[in-house]
Parts: structure tokens; sequence; C-alpha cells
């Protein structure tokens, strides 16, 4: 990386300012832009020879790991998936093999297509969230989120500060599920079966909240265009508060049991190395890109829902490794809960939605004592709310990366179009670099360590 400025470029390069860690300038990074063919997937990691001898010193010979005079009919192709059980889901990954080297990796996908967007255009805007929610299942309000915060800015409506500090909590809380997850099976695929019970154990507790809250513990259809579907249940404060403080003192066990553990340490450093540049390259965002050094992240850059009033900093790593896509992950369960408990401290009175009857239901009291109460709720989860014509394109910070929304809408009830920037779907374009001339036996720590969501890749 270099600060200087360049003034004249290729056709095929580009360059950005970014903040990378330990700097206070940002630093000007350049690039060849990737190609999009299959040659592509052939682009290695900067010296991935010298990575892999890091990992294996003399323990096989130099001939036999870089022999790139290799005949063809000494290399092998092997599929991985898509039914292997550490591959996260359906996903299918052609390997080209030399002995145990890995010298070139294709992810396919498409295997679990469902088609929720075009499914979004049948479907009015107060029913979209029971779409999307499901295309992201371990981070299902981040979806809710995203969507209804895509449809404000088609209305042009602001929600109430409860409702925006209720998204708060509960995008944040699942922010920690989700890297649950991520710890437990990254954890599992490399062989620490006990992370797997734990990050789960740990899960459970914000899953029974959420199924009290929102009467489901996956799938929620909570957040919606105008606010939440129901405000806090009673007792919510001393639900959170025993999240809070149980996730500290396990966190702490994670650390004892991996941060320093031989193995686990042999397993992931050095290991599915990304640099700054080839994640800015392929529109890697999330821990992936922070483990890799960049100071990038959506609730700082672009503030919404009132975060830009919550103090909370952005876990960075530097070598873009599988164990420092571990350590952000963890770093950033810490950040999450001070979130949360700001969010406890300053959750104000008031509405937990708009109070714009062409937008929101009645309360359901109401239903019971109006007749026009009741042809209001039939008329708009029948027919929806119209929308005016425009488009729009909205983008959060999900557990995995950035994830944005791009709606076009044509003043009816149901949108036109619609997009999702799916954070996995990007992210997994970053596999053939990181696998570049590893191990058969780094892959499913590599893939594990990206924290893909084949709901949120095939859509």
């Amino acid at each position: 990386m270099s600060d200087e400025t360049t003034t004249t470029l290729p056709d095929d390069t580009e360059t950005i300012d970014v903040w990378v860690a330990g700097t206070e300038e940002p630093a000007r990074l350049e690039w060849e832009t990737a190609a999009t063919d299959e040659g592509a997937q052939k682009m290695a990691v900067e010296e991935p020879e010298a990575r892999l001898r890091e990992q294996l010193g003399n323990v096989i010979d130099d001939d036999y790991l870089f022999d790139e005079e290799a005949a063809d009919d000494e290399r092998m192709l092997v599929n991985m998936g898509p039914q292997h059980p550490s591959t996260h889901g359906v996903l299918r990954l052609q390997l080209e093999l030399d002995g145990e080297i890995i010298r070139r990796t294709k992810p396919i996908i498409g295997y679990l297509h469902t088609g929720m967007e075009k499914t979004a255009e049948t479907l009015t805007f107060m029913q979209g969230p029971t779409n999307v929610t499901r295309m992201d299942y371990l981070a299902p309000m981040h979806n809710e989120l995203c969507y209804s915060l895509a449809v404000e800015n088609l209305l042009g409506i602001e929600v109430p500060e409860r409702a925006q500090t209720i998204r708060v909590l509960m995008t944040e809380l699942n922010r920690i599920s989700s890297h649950l997850v991520a710890l437990a099976t990254n954890g599992m695929d490399i062989g620490a079966l006990s992370m797997m019970l734990y990050g789960f154990r740990e899960r459970e507790q914000i899953l029974s909240f959420f199924e009290k809250t929102t009467g489901l513990r996956m799938n929620h259809n909570y957040i919606r265009p105008g606010g939440v579907a129901v405000d806090l249940p009673p007792g919510w404060r001393a639900d959170v508060e025993v999240i809070l403080e149980t996730l500290p003192s396990r966190l702490a066990e994670y650390d004892d049991l991996l941060e320093h553990n031989p193995i686990w340490l042999r397993r992931t450093v050095g290991v599915g190395v990304i640099t700054a540049e080839e994640c800015l390259a392929y529109g890697i965002t999330g821990p992936t890109l922070r483990a890799a050094g960049v100071d990038w992240d959506l609730r700082k850059a672009f503030p919404y829902i009132g975060l830009d009033e919550y103090e909370f900093d952005v876990p960075v790593g530097s070598k873009g490794d599988v164990y420092d896509r571990y350590r952000v992950r963890v770093d950033e369960i810490h950040e999450s809960i001070k979130i949360v408990r700001q969010a406890m401290d300053r959750m104000p009175k008031g509405d937990y939605r708009i109070d714009d009857r062409k937008i929101t239901p009645p309360p359901r009291a109401r239903i019971d004592e109006s007749m026009e109460a009741l042809i209001h709720h039939f008329k708009i989860f029948t027919e929806g709310f119209k929308v005016p014509a425009g488009e729009t394109y909205f983008a959060i910070e999900s557990p995995r990366g950035e994830l944005g929304c791009y709606l076009v809408a044509d003043g009816e009830a149901k949108p036109y179009r619609m997009h999702t920037r799916a954070p996995s779907f990007t992210n997994l374009q970053a596999l053939p670099i990181m696998m570049a001339d590893s191990l058969v036996a780094d892959t499913v720590a590599t893939i594990a360590s990206l924290d893909p969501v084949m709901g949120d890749v095939d859509r």
C-alpha cells in the first residue's frame, strides 16, 4: 500500500482511498480490475508459495509442492459438495488438486435457488418482510430492517424514536446470535466440538428472547415498514440483562479454549489469507474485510436508525487469515453488547410504529370495538398500501457485510422490481483467492471463516 497519489492509470486499473488499521491518513490502494471470466478463478494471492512453506516448513519436498510443470494427468478434479456437511449449505466447490495442494477452486452455486427477488414482485410492501427474512436465516432481523428502510425511503417517512431504538436492540442481539453460530461452526469444522456446543447454547438465550417478543425463534416478520410489529414484552429488560451478564464470562471461556490453543493456531494462523487490496477488488465486506485491516463498517460510515449516537469501536485485524476473522467476530460480539446496553438505557417512551393510518394497521383492541377499524385492518393486509413511484437503494451492516436492498416502485402496492445485494454471495468470490495453493485440509476452515449462508447466496 502507498500514500502516493496516482495521476495516470491504465484502463484496467482503479484506485480508492481507504482507512487501514494503525494509520492516521487514508491509504491509496491500486489494483488491476479483476476479470469476470473463468480465467479469474486462477488468480492467486501474493506469494502463495511462501505462505505454504511457512505452514509446512520442510515436511514436504519443494519440488512436490511447487511443481508448476506437472502434467495434466497428474492433477485431479474433485467435487466438494453440494451435499458436504462442511460447505455450510448446498455449496459445490470444484477443486483442481495437485496431490494435497489446491491449484484452482471454482465455487458453483444455485442449488438452493428460491426466486425470492421475483417473489417480492407478487407481495405487497406490507408482506415483503415475510419474504426477505428467509434469505439470511441466521440474521433475519437485518433483512427485515434493510427492506423496511428502503420502503420508508420511498415513502419519505421516519419511524418514531422508540421504534428506532427497538430496531437497534433487536438487530444487535441478532448480530451476536449470528456470530455465535459462526464461532460454533468454525470450531466444529476444525475439530473443536466443544465450541459448537457452547456457541449454540449461548445463542439459545437470544432466540428465546426473540420468541417471547415476536412469537417466532427465526423468520420473525417483526421489523416492518413504519416501525415494528409489536412493542417489547413485559419483563424484557430482565431478559436482556441475563443475556448481557452471561455472555462476557462465556466469551472468556471461548478464549481460554481457543485463543492460545496450539492446534487451533496451527489450523487458523496463516490459513485462508486475503489482502485488503484483494478484498476491495472483489467487493468483499464485513468481518472478512475488517480482518484484512480495512476499518470499514456501514454503522460508522453511513449511520442508520440513530447508530451515530451510540459509542462503539470497529474491531480490525491485520493478516486477513482465518484466525483474524475469528478474533474480529469475537470482538464484534463485545461491541454489540455495548450497543445493546446503551439501547436499553436510552429506550424512550412512545409509539413503536408510525401513526399513519394509511401505512400501519389499527391497534388490535380497536378491531373488536369499531367496524371502521376492522375494515381498515382487512384492507391494509389484503391490498397493502401504495408507494410513490421511484427507486432507492439502502444498505446496512449485516453480520456478514454490506446488505443492500434495491427497490423500484411504480405507484402500486407491490414492488415493480427488487434486488438484494447479499454479502454471502459477494464474499464467496474470495474462496478461489484464499484457497489458491493451500492444503485440502484447510478448505473447511477457510469456508467456515467466511460464514456464508446459502439462502443469502441463491435467493
